[in-house]
């Protein structure tokens, strides 16, 4: 198992406290376990059960809160049926936790003793929680326009809480200055465990699905992580000979913030930035992506796509899933949203990932109503 550099294609060996490349570009895992069905730990109902098709330390043992093993419930959207992945339900309350808990685990393992990240608030409260959890010190750089939500509940697990003025984009800048001084960065956006964690997505769907891969997925896409965990993980499905097609996948971007949905429109394999416009689909606030051609690909090879969509719709859906019992944040919502504009696309029973509890983003009382 090694890491190669995406860009000039340079080879390292396999380290989790490596998050990108001397010449600065992403890096990805090659080599390593695949998926195997007899490998499934049926006894384990977490997302370990995936435990042997995960890269990780040797000898290190799982950082785990019970993360995974989120339900697939049916329901019905706009007169059609719909499945909804309750990735909500995670320990924090969102899907960050599965790259979370990898991510700490294999950190731990290299010896890592205290960690920071930067985050809009759910990465962030997930790294916080999974290094309480395994006795690392964690500091946590997050914009001032984040939830007030999602900054209480960082703080509650005892990590180190950095406000940062100005955009998204400014306080991944300040978390820099600390790696460049030492810190061992975390990164939810840059490190490559991040996806591997996401895959097991994947795995437990074709499990919730009788054995079979759904026809049609549809998440939230900011960094890209989600999208290419799912990616990944029907690939490996696919590569083990138990699914017979990747799924369609469909990410969705809020407008004021789309850099992915530009380069799609365009037809370009390479996302440039765009203005961080405000939304309150925080979650996805991310001008540069930096797996962004990653993602590109990855929608191109499953025959999916990308689309974006204003506040007003995500804030629409984010009431009308209430009214059916899915309280969830706006991020969450998007995918959602995206369900009518996509119709002429969709068949079967899609599935859409909600990834994130409405308690991170408390509508105001007004909005309530």
């Amino acid at each position: 198992m090694k890491l190669r550099c995406l860009d000039c294609e340079r080879y390292w060996p396999f380290d989790p406290l490596r998050w990108c490349c001397a010449c600065g570009s992403v890096v990805e895992i090659v080599g390593g376990s695949g998926f195997d069905p007899a490998g499934v730990d049926q006894g384990e109902h977490t997302m370990w059960r995936y435990g042997d098709a995960l890269p990780m330390c040797r000898g290190g043992s799982a950082v785990t809160l019970g993360e995974g093993w989120t339900p697939l419930v049916d329901a019905e959207w706009a007169d059609r049926p719909v499945r909804f992945k309750m990735e909500s339900l995670n320990p924090t309350g969102s899907f960050k936790d599965r790259g979370a808990a990898l991510l700490v685990t294999a950190l731990r393992a290299a010896g890592a003793g205290q960690v920071v990240d930067d985050s809009s608030g759910n990465a962030g409260a997930a790294l916080a929680a999974y290094a309480a959890r395994a006795g690392v010190a964690a500091r946590i750089f997050v914009p001032e326009h984040s939830s007030p939500a999602k900054r209480a509940q960082i703080a509650v697990y005892g990590a180190e809480l950095v406000t940062v003025p100005g955009s998204r984009a400014d306080t991944t800048s300040a978390l820099l200055e600390a790696v460049d001084k030492g810190a061992v960065y975390a990164s939810h956006a840059y490190s490559p465990l991040y996806a591997h964690g996401m895959k097991t997505i994947a795995f437990e769907l074709w499990e919730q699905c009788g054995r079979r891969a759904p026809e049609s997925i549809i998440v939230p896409v900011g960094h890209g992580g989600l999208f290419l965990g799912l990616h990944l993980g029907f690939r490996d499905l696919l590569s083990a000979g138990v699914i017979q097609d990747i799924p369609a996948l469909y990410g969705v971007q809020a407008a004021a913030c789309a850099p992915l949905v530009r380069a799609w429109e365009r037809g370009s394999g390479e996302v440039e930035p765009v203005p961080e416009g405000d939304t309150v689909a925080g979650g996805v606030r991310i001008a540069a992506p930096p797996w962004g051609s990653c993602v590109l690909d990855a929608v191109r090879q499953s025959g999916g796509g990308l689309v974006a969509l204003s506040d007003e719709a995500t804030l629409s859906a984010q009431r009308r899933l209430a009214r059916l019992g899915f309280y969830v944040e706006p991020t969450s919502a998007l995918p959602v949203a995206a369900l009518e504009n996509l119709r002429a696309r969709l068949s079967g029973s899609p599935v859409v990932v909600l990834t994130g509890n409405g308690l991170k983003s408390p509508p105001a009382p007004a909005e309530a109503r």
